[in-house]
């Protein structure tokens, strides 16, 4: 409990890699949201095509290696959360309050984050927007934290000013930290705090006295095991969960509620016909796609969109919950469509699902997806016809989009402008 470890280069040294983690989630998340709900006037680069792939894949990463960086960083800040008295003042009194923010809405960040990768939502508010809402909530207190903890972090930035010759951390009680100094041979408290110590440790009732060279180099050995068990947990948790995204790390695929190449069409599905209400409507035979244009309006049924002329395409479905694959889509491109009904190929679309329900029923398209080559009305995945679960009779795909916007059991497609 009273470990060598709990000292402000190590609080520091964490808070370093937490924030890098919080700054990549903030920086994809903020971007996976604008996709989703783009500002007016917003355009998006539509290559490489594994764009969103890859910055979601990070983004989920990044969030899972919060959930041990985090719990060190508690561990190492215990003895000042734990301090008494609580407050001292007004301005202490406000920076352990954007600490407490900090750290609640971290905690519920990526614990619904996590919840969210395996589609389970056993709570009562929308995930995205509070989500969305708590990023800036983590990144405001952070940023007070980082004003309110600038000396301390300042004066122990580097390794070679934190510790002395024989390894031993230098306390400095000029920068304010809250952390105690810690003394190898120093009694507990009294009481039962003092116990509930020596229990936690193992200890006798007061610790025993070693040689000031003894003293130091047990507390490297300390600070070596303590950061490799937190480099240990941290990668342990990305390796086997980050194959979900990545091919690199596929076999070490263990934890992650995904597998790639398993499922119909040899791709993994997120939400079946079934679960849609579309298992009539979607395999009924006389199913038309229709394309409204500002003058002309068509219905084409299966066959007369093949008609059309079809193009193949290797394009990701990438999924907000973190997991992505490559696969070949074979279908007619949007702006053929477009054209068919003399619309122009840079328009902005509008497309309507088979689904009655949903938030993502009706989906708007930017005209740099309309226009891409790439972007098809799909017929076809992996040399097969488009299997009902991914959205058979006809889906989309496009580049660098998320899978939410791939809508499936396309019925209508509306020219905006």
């Amino acid at each position: 409990m009273a470990s060598p470890n709990r000292n402000a280069r190590s609080a520091v040294v964490i808070g370093r890699l937490l924030g890098i983690a919080f700054l990549i989630c903030f920086g994809t998340g903020v971007y996976s949201h604008l996709l989703q709900d783009p500002l007016p006037g917003m355009r998006f680069p539509t290559r490489p095509v594994q764009l969103y792939q890859f910055t979601q894949g990070l983004h989920i990463t990044a969030g899972i290696a919060i959930i041990p960086l985090l719990l060190a960083k508690l561990n190492t800040v215990m003895p000042a959360l734990a301090q008494d008295p609580p407050v001292r003042n007004v301005l202490h009194f406000l920076e352990r309050a954007s600490i407490a923010v900090f750290v609640a809405a971290s905690i519920v960040q990526v614990a619904t984050g996590l919840v969210n990768t395996f589609q389970w939502y056993p709570w009562p508010f929308p995930f995205r927007q509070v989500h969305y809402a708590l990023a800036y909530v983590i990144i405001g207190s952070l940023v007070i934290h980082i004003g309110a903890k600038l000396r301390v972090i300042s004066r122990y930035w580097r390794k070679r000013d934190s510790y002395d010759a024989d390894g031993r951390f230098v306390h400095d009680d000029t920068v304010g930290s809250e952390l105690p100094a810690y003394d190898a041979t120093a009694a507990y408290p009294r009481g039962i705090t003092g116990r509930v110590m020596r229990w936690a440790d193992g200890a006798e009732p007061n610790r025993a006295s070693h040689p000031e060279p003894t003293a130091g180099r047990r507390e490297r050995i300390a600070r070596r095991g303590f950061f490799t068990g937190i480099a240990a947990a941290t990668a342990g948790v990305v390796v086997l969960t980050a194959g979900q995204s990545s091919k690199l790390a596929e076999p070490f695929n263990v934890f992650a509620p995904r597998k790639r190449h398993i499922g119909p069409n040899g791709l993994p599905v997120n939400r079946t016909a079934r679960a849609a209400g579309v298992l009539a409507t979607a395999t009924a035979a006389d199913w038309s796609l229709t394309v409204a244009g500002p003058a002309v309006t068509r219905m084409f049924s299966r066959a007369e969109l093949v008609a059309l002329g079809t193009t193949e395409a290797a394009l990701p479905i990438s999924c907000v919950e973190g997991w992505s694959q490559m696969a070949t889509w074979k279908g007619v491109r949007m702006r053929d469509l477009l054209r068919a009904v003399q619309a122009d190929p840079s328009s902005h679309v509008r497309v309507t699902s088979l689904e009655r329900h949903g938030g993502y029923r009706i989906m708007d398209m930017g005209p740099e997806y309309a226009s891409d080559p790439t972007t098809l009305v799909a017929l076809e995945l992996n040399g097969a016809t488009l299997d009902l679960d991914h959205g058979f009779p006809a889906r989309i795909i496009a580049p660098g989009r998320p899978g939410v916007l791939q809508t499936k059991w396309i019925a209508k497609i509306e020219v905006l402008s």
